[in-house]
């Protein structure tokens, strides 16, 4: 979606053309994609013309490939600007990230460039309510010479209340999947996974997990 640097930013009728170019393309190839999906190394919804974006590829795809889903991850900080909310409401699967109903834990595993409280987020994500797809990574170690850990059971009950409180149409938990940067962090249990998916499966609200 972009490159570090304000000034990096694609502009919005560059990435207008360059999608029009690849449906086109993907259309004659009778290939289409599933899903469009805006991530990267980055996030996407601090591009001053996010909206502007989302909204032309909603016309793009409603014009070459219908079936195709619009997705976009998003680490949910950006939720305070009402044109991004208005945005992520016309796409078919906003994925926002919610590491942690806990205010440090969540400050220690994002790092957000801007402090945001966990009960604002969290009525932030109510705003898109059961359009969204809320996503955790779960895990546990140190880092910063702090320990974390989200599996335990004081956050689990803060982010399962949390979860209550935002009902969104999806849940999807995973853990580290690959080695990172930092060494003294580990990957959780798929059956500690499953634990604590079915904590939110019994509300009715379905969890995908991935080991």
């Amino acid at each position: 979606m972009y490159r570090t640097g304000k000034s990096n930013f694609p502009a919005r009728t560059d990435v207008y053309i360059a999608l029009e170019r690849k449906l086109v393309a993907m259309q004659q190839a009778g290939s289409l994609p599933d899903a469009v999906t805006f991530a990267g190394n980055g996030e996407p919804t601090v591009h001053p013309e996010f909206a502007g974006i989302i909204f032309d590829t909603v016309s793009l795809r409603d014009r070459y490939a219908p079936q195709s889903k619009i997705s976009v991850l998003s680490n949910a900080t950006m939720l305070y600007r009402q044109e991004v909310v208005n945005a992520l409401r016309h796409t078919d699967m906003p994925i926002l990230k919610l590491d942690s109903a806990i205010d440090a834990t969540l400050e220690l595993l994002n790092r957000p460039a801007k402090k945001v409280a966990v009960s604002q987020l969290i009525e932030q994500l109510k705003l898109l309510g059961d359009n969204c797809i809320v996503q955790t990574m779960f895990l546990r170690g140190t880092y910063l010479n702090r320990t974390v850990d989200n599996t335990t059971a004081e956050e689990v009950t803060a982010w399962e209340s949390a979860i209550l409180a935002i009902r969104p149409k999806l849940v999807t938990i995973y853990t580290i999947a690959r080695d990172t940067p930092v060494e003294t962090l580990y990957k959780i249990s798929g059956d500690r996974l499953k634990e604590i998916a079915e904590l939110i499966e019994k509300h009715g609200i379905p969890v995908q997990v991935s080991e």
